[in-house]
């Protein structure tokens, strides 16, 4: 890379701390005159959009903006995608004129530097926060902005076609959660002639167990009845039977779950079962396609399991038995949530309970109708699946090339009408890192 200038964070931008309006000013209904207060949570979910008086504040932000959330955990957040004005808990990183835009917010990305600001930040009042000094004082090395534009669009086409993807399976899983309710809570599945069974006049039963009318030739049942349920476990690692696990063997907590959310597989957690020295016989394996509920801080989060797989004691388990799939089982437990969640007790924290899963009625279709759901949703499922892989392999693509790319070891060689071209700099290999 030639023209290469070395400076420091502070040098190539400004970083602008958000304001606090009172409490009492926030509305949850956008109206007249009001703008969306931002906080860092908003980042991650809608169910707390919150309104302020325009006039409140002069810290406003545009989606393009490059946002950072000052506290943990986790710290050093790099965010954007939201209009509004920004809370105290969010800086904007604004870029100086030999800086764009967007190589600013990948340099930021970087792992190793929020591991500095992690390592050098304080700890106030139970909190994280930017040392915004130490982080001004970062090295940068700075390319010319023909060449920071480069770099920036390989790494912007790579999030962009990951945003596609997300796109197409957030419409998959609007088809997938569409088709059981159609099927199995309306009873609308195609009847002998392909016409809605329930909306056709198909016979109607009541089921003294469920409290409502079922199809004819259906029964109630519980979980219990489409799969075994069981709880996960924490071995102590003093425990070294004679046992044997596979060295990839994931040991999954309720963290995994929630930083998986929105995905409906799970390949890996944090933890490996060898990196806890747990070797023990006591410990439950569970199969792969095995559905996974965390029941307890939180209830509700869902998965789907790739592969052999075990958990802590935050889970409820479903392996699916004879006749019965991941794909049934998941949207079955799924459209319990609410009663799972209102079945919960606890004093520190709610937990549900294997034996009060047990207890959850559920309709159970007749083998037939089962069999031709599975031909619908196991292609969306499979589709859906292939799509987070593909998702899983960009990111880890897009987190190699950030570094190498910013520091000069693989420079871009151009860009092709449809892809990326890459070259890897003399002695480093494409791929590797």
């Amino acid at each position: 890379m030639s023209n290469i200038s070395n400076t420091t964070l502070g040098e190539v931008c400004d970083f602008v701390g958000g304001s606090q309006p009172a409490k009492k000013e926030f509305i949850n209904t956008k109206k007249e005159g009001y703008i969306r207060l931002i906080q860092i949570r908003d980042y991650k979910t809608d169910s707390y959009i919150t309104y302020i008086p325009k006039d409140s504040t002069k810290k406003l932000c545009s989606k393009t903006d490059i946002m950072i959330g000052r506290y943990g955990p986790p710290i050093f957040q790099i965010l954007r995608g939201i209009e509004g004005a920004y809370n105290v808990a969010l800086m904007k990183a604004i870029p100086k004129d030999n800086i764009t835009n967007n190589y600013l917010y990948y340099f930021l990305k970087q792992k190793h530097l929020f591991e500095y600001i992690n390592a050098l930040s304080p700890r106030t009042g139970g909190q994280t926060g930017v040392d915004v000094l130490m982080l001004k004082q970062f090295p940068i090395q700075l390319p010319e902005l023909e060449k920071q534009k480069q770099i920036a669009k390989v790494l912007s086409d790579l999030d962009a076609k990951i945003e596609i993807n997300n796109k197409i399976n957030q419409e998959l899983e609007a088809m997938a959660k569409t088709l059981y309710d159609y099927w199995f809570v309306q009873f609308d599945f195609p009847d002998k002639n392909g016409k809605p069974y329930k909306s056709s006049g198909g016979k109607m039963v009541f089921n003294e167990a469920l409290k409502r009318e079922i199809p004819e030739g259906w029964e109630s049942g519980t979980f219990e009845t489409i799969s075994t349920i069981i709880g996960g476990s924490t071995p102590s690692k003093a425990v070294t039977e004679n046992f044997t696990i596979e060295d990839n063997m994931s040991w999954i907590t309720p963290k995994d779950l929630s930083i998986n959310k929105g995905k409906k597989f799970i390949t890996r957690g944090e933890w490996d079962v060898t990196d806890l020295g747990i070797k023990s016989a006591s410990l439950k394996i569970m199969p792969k396609g095995t559905v996974l509920l965390s029941s307890r801080a939180p209830i509700g989060y869902l998965a789907i399991s790739r592969q052999e797989v075990t958990t802590n004691q935050g889970f409820k388990s479903f392996v699916p038995k004879e006749n019965y799939s991941s794909e049934f089982i998941y949207y079955s437990v799924k459209n319990q949530i609410p009663k799972i969640e209102a079945y919960s007790s606890g004093s520190t924290f709610k937990e549900v309970s294997s034996s009060t899963l047990k207890t959850i009625k559920i309709s159970i279709p007749n083998q037939n109708v089962l069999e031709q759901y599975y031909k619908i949703s196991k292609p969306i499922f499979k589709k859906q699946n292939l799509l987070e892989l593909e998702n899983q392999k960009l990111s880890e693509l897009r987190d190699w090339l950030l570094p190498m790319l910013m520091n000069g070891q693989v420079r871009v060689a151009g860009l092709v009408e449809e892809g990326l071209g890459l070259v890897a700099e003399e002695g480093v290999k494409y791929g590797e890192g």
